[in-house]
């Protein structure tokens, strides 16, 4: 048996008994208990993690653990997470009643994606890759109504480039504002009714996740 790591949170009240909470430092990761043969992408799985991390976040923010991360025993989650602690625990403390939304959508004029074998050299791939991903740009209507309507109810924001097809505008919000934000959204989509874009979240912390105060 092993442990299944979703985040990292503030308080044991903010885990159980929602999940299993594993002590690091001063901070508590929510866990699930898996078979050590059970595969991660078990479609079952996937789903009962999903709803578990819904109702995490329904009691208090937490930092999101990238999906994958298991741990044998909470020495080893420890062993794990010790480089990250102090960080986590000052995202939470500034952050314990804000959440991430976000706007994304598909690239204005993306590039394609280079062809690992037109290049001799990984560095020189990646070089191009990189570049493809960086070039993509939201649609100029719709990023300048997002930055109008979105953006103000924001305490951080950011765009972000995931790939070379698509672009992300991520927001640091309230969790007072999250209505406000859907309202935004549908106005945005009535001003830009021809521009495809998804407005999702309340999200628990990731993309903020790393930011020093």
């Amino acid at each position: 048996m092993k442990s299944l790591v979703i985040g990292a949170h503030l308080l044991r009240d903010d885990v159980e008994p929602v999940a299993q909470a594993l002590a690091v430092g001063d901070l508590y990761l929510s866990a699930v208990d898996i078979e050590n043969d059970q595969p991660l992408g078990d479609r079952e799985l996937l789903l009962r993690v999903a709803a578990i991390r819904a109702k995490l976040l329904d009691v208090a923010t937490f930092v999101a653990i990238r999906y994958g991360f298991t741990a044998g025993s909470a020495e080893e989650a420890q062993w794990k997470c010790a480089a990250h602690i102090a960080q986590w625990r000052r995202v939470l403390t500034a952050h314990r009643e804000h959440v991430e939304m976000t706007l994304k959508t598909a690239a204005a004029a993306p590039r394609a994606r280079p062809d690992r074998r037109d290049f001799t050299s990984g560095a020189d791939y990646l070089r191009a890759l990189h570049d493809a991903t960086q070039s993509a740009t939201a649609d100029p209507e719709l990023r300048a109504a997002a930055e109008e309507l979105i953006e103000p109810l924001a305490i951080k924001h950011r765009w972000i480039h995931r790939d070379e097809k698509s672009v992300e505008l991520a927001a640091l919000v309230p969790r007072a504002q999250i209505d406000a934000v859907n309202a935004a959204g549908a106005a945005l989509q009535a001003r830009c009714p021809d521009v495809p874009f998804m407005l999702s979240g309340p999200w628990p912390l990731e993309v903020f996740a790393d930011d020093h105060e």
